[in-house]
């Protein structure tokens, strides 16, 4: 509980700053689309587990990174405004990595209001005429998928069986 709170504290703090100016929502989302991944790299921080959760995220931010902007450059699709590199939408690929690397290490109860801000940043992008929603949805499979790739549920706890004095002893670990 104090997790989640915390995670959806660092977002809304970030996002905070696009309500002071009016509702602007293109730049609500433009926060969201870096509050979602720096809370995901804060959390690692936080609830610490024998896994190296900030090396799962560097590998899951930077493999998303690099497959978005390989494909902007190979496919170099139109954006609706009439700039290029539309495919995929960065801004969302970002913000669905974050949200998704929550939810996975996380899990649901976290991840769906995660999910759903990064959904709020597709949307932001196709409403500001930046990106159509084949952009969005490649954005956010990309996202996914980078952290399905490298991110592992947190643990809460380890249970070990060993011996002691040729005895079997059953240790247990618990990661706060």
């Amino acid at each position: 509980m104090v997790k989640n709170f915390s995670i959806l504290c660092c977002i809304v703090v970030v996002a905070a700053n696009s309500f002071a100016q009016n509702i602007d929502y293109e730049k609500l989302g433009d926060n969201l689309q870096l509050a979602l991944p720096v809370s995901a790299l804060v959390s690692t921080f936080f609830w610490k587990d024998d896994q190296k959760a900030p090396l799962q995220f560097t590998k899951t931010i930077g493999m998303s990174f690099v497959v978005t902007h390989g494909l902007k450059r190979v496919i170099n699709k139109e954006r609706p405004n009439g700039d290029d590199y539309s495919f995929p939408s960065g801004h969302t690929s970002i913000a669905f990595t974050g949200a998704a690397f929550i939810e996975r290490r996380y899990g649901y109860k976290t991840g769906v209001p995660a999910y759903l801000l990064a959904s709020y940043v597709g949307w932001s992008r196709v409403n500001a005429n930046k990106h159509d929603y084949w952009d969005i949805i490649g954005g956010a499979i990309i996202g996914i998928g980078s952290a399905y790739l490298f991110t592992k549920p947190f643990k809460k706890a380890n249970l070990d069986m060993g011996y002691l004095n040729n005895n079997p002893v059953l240790s247990v670990t618990i990661y706060l």
